[in-house]
C-alpha cells in the first residue's frame, strides 16, 4: 500500500457555542509551509468561505496562519478564519491553554490575539484589529442596483454608505429593516464591478433592530471578488462596521456590543466588538463539528 503523508484536521464552527451554527471554518495543522498547489487544492476541496493553514513556530514562538478561499485567493485580516485557527491550535494543544495572550503571524502581519477562559463553556478568542479608517462614500443608486433594492430603501437614520477599513477595506450598508436586508438577491458581477471600481473588497449590508435585542444589528456579507457568495460570520467586516458606528454616535467607545450575522444562512453567529483608542477588539469562540486526515 503507497505511504501518503497525511495531515491533521478540524472543522470548526466559529462566532458560535453550538454546533452546526455559527461560520464553518477546515483548520488543517502542518509543520511548515505547503507548496501554493497544496493550499489551493486543499482548500477548493473543503469548499467553505476559507480554509486555515496552521503551525507553531518554536524559534519565533509564534503562531503561524495562512488562509485560502476556494478559488485559491490568500486572504488575511483578524477575521473568523484567524479566530477559528487560534481556537483549533488551542484544542490541538499548539497552545497552552492557559496562555492569555499571544501575537499571530498572517500573511508576514503580526496580530495581537488575547484569550478568556472562563470556569464555564468555551474560550473566547479576541483579535484586535486596528483603529478604522472610514473612506470613500458610496452613491446610493449604485449599491441599490447592485442588491436588488431601492434607494429609499438605504436610507436609515444619517448614515451613508461608507467603505471602511481596519485590517481589509470593505463598505458598510445601512438598510432600512431587517425584512428589506434578508431580501437582499444580490447581482454578483454588479458587486464585483463596484469593489473593483472603488478598490475595496465586500458588502456588509445591516440593519437595527425593531425591538430591544441582545444584538445592535443584524448583517449579511456578500464578497464575490474573492470567491464568497455569503459568508456566515465575518470578523473582517465586524470591526470596520463597529468603528463606523462609534465614529456615527451609534455606540460609543468602550461598549461592548454583538453583531448578529447568518440568519439567512440558517447560521446564526454572533460577533462580540468592542472600539477602544488602540484598537477595535473582535471576539467571539469556536466548537469543533469535525475531525480527520487530509492526504498529500
Amino acid at each position: 500500500m503507497e505511504v501518503r503523508n497525511s495531515l491533521d484536521y478540524y472543522v470548526l464552527d466559529v462566532f458560535t457555542q453550538e454546533s452546526y451554527k455559527g461560520n464553518p471554518l477546515s483548520v488543517v495543522f502542518t509543520n511548515g509551509d505547503l507548496s501554493l498547489t497544496e493550499y489551493e487544492n486543499i482548500s477548493r476541496e473543503f469548499g467553505y468561505s476559507e480554509t486555515s493553514f496552521v503551525y507553531y513556530s518554536i524559534e519565533q514562538k509564534m503562531l503561524h496562519v495562512r488562509s485560502f478561499t476556494p478559488i485559491g485567493v490568500e486572504v488575511g485580516g483578524a477575521g473568523h478564519n484567524l479566530l477559528g485557527a487560534v481556537s483549533g491550535a488551542l484544542l490541538k494543544g499548539l497552545i497552552s491553554e492557559h496562555t492569555l495572550s499571544l501575537t499571530v503571524l498572517m500573511e508576514n502581519t503580526p496580530i495581537a490575539i488575547t484569550i478568556d477562559n472562563p470556569t464555564q463553556g468555551l474560550p473566547v478568542v479576541k483579535m484586535r484589529q486596528k483603529p478604522v479608517q472610514n473612506g470613500q462614500e458610496l452613491a446610493f443608486d449604485l449599491l441599490a442596483k447592485a442588491l436588488g433594492l431601492s434607494e429609499k430603501d438605504l436610507i436609515v437614520r444619517q448614515l451613508i454608505p461608507t467603505i471602511a477599513q481596519t485590517e481589509v477595506a470593505h463598505a458598510m450598508i445601512p438598510v432600512s429593516s431587517i425584512n428589506l436586508l434578508n431580501s437582499i438577491k444580490p447581482n454578483a458581477n454588479a458587486l464585483i464591478e463596484l469593489s473593483k471600481q472603488f478598490d475595496f473588497e465586500g458588502f456588509y449590508c445591516f440593519a437595527f433592530p425593531e425591538s430591544t435585542e441582545s444584538y445592535i444589528v443584524q448583517s449579511r456579507f456578500f464578497n464575490p471578488l474573492i470567491g464568497i457568495d455569503e459568508d456566515a460570520a465575518t470578523g473582517t467586516a465586524a470591526g470596520p462596521l463597529a468603528g463606523f458606528l462609534c465614529n456615527s454616535k451609534v455606540i460609543q467607545q468602550g461598549q461592548e456590543s454583538q453583531i448578529l450575522q447568518g440568519v439567512k444562512l440558517n447560521q446564526p453567529s454572533l460577533i462580540n466588538v468592542v472600539v477602544k483608542e488602540d484598537g477595535i477588539y473582535v471576539g467571539g469562540s469556536s466548537v469543533v463539528t469535525m475531525q480527520g486526515v487530509v492526504y498529500l
